[in-house]
């Protein structure tokens, strides 16, 4: 019995926590499209309700009551479940948030990170492949050079933390920044995180996959009304959890606390700061920057901070 309310407790808890990260996904692009209306001199939605706040509500309601059209040649079953488990995966990376009544939270938090972001690359390329269209497998296969580019240095700059602290849990980077915060030690790495970060979840200015100029809309093109809105909802999802992941690693402060959610705003203002203010990079820059800046830099670091704590095993031990 005591097991059967553990699991309701847990079920119930999974619940508030998918529909809090929805609402907060809902609000980050009222906020998104506000700042750009501010950063471009101009208004943004101000229509809808008071200052346009439920504007996110009416978008999703005429989002998903829209007619849902399919390309006649596309391969209907991927093409229709890819959006799907693209939102299931940017929700199941939230079970490494560092609860302290240990909801999910497990040791080896960071390695299932980078697992799940790592299966985020083959809902995009079916849904660029299966929708059987020039433009949507083209903006597809660059989303997916681009994702799985940055994902070797994001790994290895993740090592660079993990092997000081002997730790892949989020709760122990919370504990060892009590007196000071790693993006003091480790700023270069907490810079090419941001970059990288921004190149994960392909936002400006590398946001290659939506070249408008030159591939319409990228992966996404054919699709419409549900399908568009949860690929969407995965992208924003994304960018939230980026955020939250940042300020626990690189500025941490206790999860329940205030600070750590006005950080966690900060961080996706950034975001958006990004976008009202860079122009889009280059495709072969972008490359250039992950294999021959990034990659080396992550490795030397990498290095250098196994020899610090074989130095600190060496005096203490």
């Amino acid at each position: 019995m005591l097991y059967m309310s553990d699991f309701f407790i847990v079920l119930i808890s999974s619940l508030i926590l998918i529909i809090m990260v929805l609402v907060g996904v809902a609000f980050l692009t009222l906020m998104e499209r506000k700042v750009l209306g501010y950063i471009q001199i101009r208004k943004g939605p101000n229509k809808v309700g008071f200052c346009g706040i439920p504007q996110p509500f009416s978008d999703a309601i005429k989002l998903f009551t829209k007619e849902q059209t399919y390309p006649i040649m596309s391969n209907y079953l991927s093409y229709y479940i890819s959006p799907i488990i693209s939102l299931f995966l940017s929700l199941l990376i939230w079970m490494v948030f560092p609860y302290l009544t240990n909801l999910y939270n497990f040791n080896l938090g960071l390695l299932f990170f980078l697992c799940c972001t790592s299966m985020g690359v083959y809902t995009v390329m079916i849904a660029g492949w299966s929708s059987n269209s020039n433009y949507a497998l083209l903006g597809g296969l660059r989303a997916v050079a681009q994702t799985i580019s940055y994902e070797v240095s994001m790994a290895l700059l993740l090592l660079s933390l993990v092997f000081l602290i002997g730790s892949y849990n989020l709760l122990d980077f919370e504990l060892y920044q009590s007196y000071m915060w790693f993006i003091i030690l480790f700023l270069p790495i907490s810079l090419a995180w941001v970059t990288s970060m921004l190149a994960e979840t392909n936002r400006t200015p590398f946001d290659f996959a939506e070249g408008e100029s030159e591939l319409v809309s990228g992966f996404n093109v054919e699709y419409s009304s549900g399908g568009f809105a949860l690929i969407f909802l995965s992208e924003y999802s994304s960018i939230l959890f980026m955020s939250m992941l940042y300020s626990v690693m690189f500025l941490g402060s206790g999860v329940f606390s205030f600070m750590f959610f006005m950080k966690l705003v900060f961080i996706s203002f950034l975001f958006i700061w990004v976008r009202g203010t860079l122009p889009r990079y280059r495709y072969d820059k972008l490359m250039y920057l992950a294999w021959k800046s990034y990659l080396p830099m992550s490795l030397n670091f990498l290095f250098f901070y196994l020899g610090v704590k074989m130095f600190i095993y060496m005096i203490f031990i």
